[in-house]
């Protein structure tokens, strides 16, 4: 990383956004009490596009950011209303074709692209962020992008949501399976802000409607469709058409209803020469970092909002890189982040001269600014030459851990950062901080399981030719299975791991050549939850028009 002039990751590892995919996103409908609505389709005609194989638009529009993943529809559908949707829905339906919806292309698996699917719904066409005043909550189309939110939000009420760094995210997917980012330790997920879900929907006798499910509908069923949307992942229940947003408890103005964004922010980059870096300062790094988080992780406190993500890039990238958030308002915001940027230097070993910048100290590997919040946002998401690059090809797993990173997973950790076998510059491990906020929800008021997690763990590679699949596939899965090789070779929650994180899919958990444990992939992502999410499965999508290789199953 090139520290001096603030730029950048180098040839280092990709930030990886919080997203999802498969079929979840979409329409609209009015219904504030939380009601039923069947949305007007019988002789209406159509807003939408509809783009088929002989279109110049088709080739643009058949697959996401991923590029192992591709699709070959009969049609790609962009609708504008909720109306559209809910004709698309019931063509597929009528006419047996399967199904699958866009948001932002961001999922990693091929739940959305692949050869099965006929007809696909873009919805980047419904992005408008608006306040409804009826709903009295901010109403964010399925389509839009954060960047999107962030800015509407921000420059027009002053407020804004945790959720992830990568610009060109889709809310459709990103919300649904839990949503975070670098304000999450100090405001929550993005669900915890979450109001109502406008949804279309298919019944037993196959036919198509929006319905609006809020969390206060007094319909039971109503509420366990927005239980449901608060970390169930796309995919399984219907088509996510659009959002409202407002915190739980929050009265009066709109200026009010979501958590204020910073006026300024510190903002860090980090990075260590890994020729720089030994066996024991490696494991000190990981363990510090670790251990940080797990003793300071108290809401509302200076230490316990700030955020962090550790890139444990491999060796041949040429160097280990870190990027630290905190809100600059906390009078002690100086203070606790020089202590923490120090830490990090001391754990590997590398003392080196400090200047102040802003309060803050520096160090030789370590550069901070006092930035305005939307800058610095804007700046955070941009910074990584591959984060927002369409034409990568990809390879994710996720775990949650409870605890510090324990030394056997350290020990390979760096074994297969350190290999020879020449994986992808753009491979490595990232670690992101949780905590704080998210641990004050239960792991059953939303979906979301993991909320005693102090860390997200992503294993990660992105090449660009489809020749260096098996090489960049296979590193991740030796690694993975290697940290984790105690549980089966995937993160088994106990006292330490907890599980998945369904916003970074993987196929391999459902595969017994990968997961020899004794835990099904579903428990991984969702606990104890999943059983509640199979009935609103039956309830709400009992023909599974809704279905991807790890959507919710009927019971």
């Amino acid at each position: 990383m090139k520290r001096r002039r603030f730029v950048g990751l180098g040839s280092g590892l990709a930030f990886t956004a919080a997203t999802g995919g498969g079929l979840a996103t979409a329409p609209s409908a009015r219904a504030a009490d939380g009601s039923t609505v069947t949305a007007p389709v019988t002789g209406a005609a159509s807003t939408g596009v509809s783009v088929t194989p002989a279109d110049s638009r088709y080739s643009d529009l058949i697959s996401g950011n991923n590029q192992r993943w591709t699709s070959s529809p009969d049609k790609i559908a962009l609708p504008r209303t909720a109306a559209d949707v809910v004709a698309t829905v019931q063509e597929a339906v009528t006419g047996g074709k399967r199904l699958s919806v866009c948001s932002g292309g961001h999922c990693f698996e091929d739940f959305v692209f692949n050869a099965d699917v006929k007809i696909n719904i873009n919805m980047s066409l419904m992005n408008a962020v608006t306040f409804d005043t009826a709903m009295n909550a901010f109403r964010v189309g399925a389509g839009a992008t954060l960047l999107d939110v962030y800015e509407a939000l921000y420059e027009g009420w002053g407020v804004t949501l945790p959720a992830g760094i990568c610009h060109s995210v889709g809310v459709g997917g990103h919300v649904t399976g839990g949503g975070y980012g670098n304000l999450s330790r100090q405001y929550g997920l993005t669900v915890d802000h979450l109001h109502a879900v406008e949804v279309v929907v298919v019944d037993a006798a196959g036919t198509a409607r929006s319905v609006v499910a809020a969390r206060d509908s007094t319909d039971a069923a109503l509420r366990d469709l927005f239980w449901a949307h608060t970390g169930g992942g796309g995919g399984s229940f219907g088509v996510v058409t659009a959002f409202w947003f407002r915190t739980p408890g929050a009265t009066g103005a709109p200026e009010g209803l979501l958590p204020k964004a910073p006026a300024k922010i510190f903002l860090t980059l980090a990075g260590w020469p890994w020729e720089k870096v030994t066996p024991d300062g490696f494991a000190a790094l990981v363990e510090y970092w670790g251990t940080w988080f797990e003793t300071h992780n108290t809401a509302g406190t200076t230490a316990g909002s700030l955020y962090s993500w550790l890139m444990l890039n491999h060796r041949d990238s040429g160097s280990l890189g870190a990027v630290v958030q905190l809100d600059a308002s906390f009078a002690d915001a100086p203070s606790v982040l020089s202590d923490f940027l120090a830490g990090m230097d001391q754990a590997l070993g590398l003392h080196s001269a400090t200047t102040r910048h802003d309060g803050v100290l520096d160090s030789e590997y370590t550069s901070t600014r006092l930035m305005p919040w939307l800058r610095g946002t804007r700046y955070i998401g941009a910074i990584s030459p591959t984060q927002l690059d369409p034409t990568t090809r990809g390879c994710h797993k996720s775990a949650h851990l409870r605890t510090r990173t324990p030394q056997r997973q350290i020990d390979a950790m760096y074994t297969h950062l350190t290999s020879t076998d020449g994986p992808s510059t753009m491979t490595g491990i990232v670690l992101s901080a949780s905590g704080g906020r998210i641990a004050s929800v239960s792991p059953t008021a939303t979906a979301v399981a993991q909320r005693d997690a102090i860390m997200k763990v992503n294993f990660e590679s992105r090449w660009y030719a489809a020749a260096d699949d098996a090489k960049n596939v296979g590193w991740i899965r030796e690694a993975f299975g290697a940290v984790y090789a105690d549980t089966g070779g995937v993160p088994v929650p106990n006292s330490v791991s907890d599980g998945c994180y369904i916003n970074y899919p993987d196929g391999d958990l459902s595969d017994p050549a990968f997961n020899t444990s004794s835990v099904a992939w579903h428990d991984l992502y969702w606990k104890q939850n999943y059983p509640r999410l199979q009935q609103v499965k039956k309830t709400w999508d009992p023909r599974d028009v809704f279905r991807h290789r790890q959507s919710v199953r009927l019971p």
